[in-house]
């Protein structure tokens, strides 16, 4: 089963631009914003979810001249190839998910603030 199309991202409607054996991509009208789905299948199973995003902004160095400018924020989740569930791994990456918007993202910011 895949992905539904389309993605939506922060209110970003982002429509499938590419669909492989094991990967899909999502890519807004104007190219700043890209959803990535991923899997690969070895001594272990790795699944990711990339979310891309770029601006155009101005260059500290010459005011005059935009540049671009992008990052990226995923999640991968790796499992042994037997030993869990669906549901067991679901629950791992849920905990994830509510510890670090738990207190209104107050993880995320020590994270991106480099605390450790």
């Amino acid at each position: 089963m895949a992905f539904a199309d389309p993605q939506t991202m922060n209110s970003i409607s982002c429509p499938r631009t590419s669909n492989g054996v094991n990967s899909g991509e999502f890519t807004a009208s104007d190219g700043l914003t890209k959803v990535t789905v991923s899997h690969a299948y070895g001594k272990r199973t790795r699944r990711t979810l990339r979310y891309t995003t770029a601006k155009i902004a101005a260059d500290p160095l010459v005011s005059a001249n935009n540049i671009r400018y992008s990052m990226s924020a995923y999640i991968v989740v790796d499992t042994p190839i037997t030993g869990y569930t669906v549901a067991e791994a679901k629950a791992i990456v849920d905990a994830l998910v509510a510890y670090l918007t738990a207190s209104t993202g107050a993880k995320v910011t020590q994270l991106l603030g480099g605390e450790n």
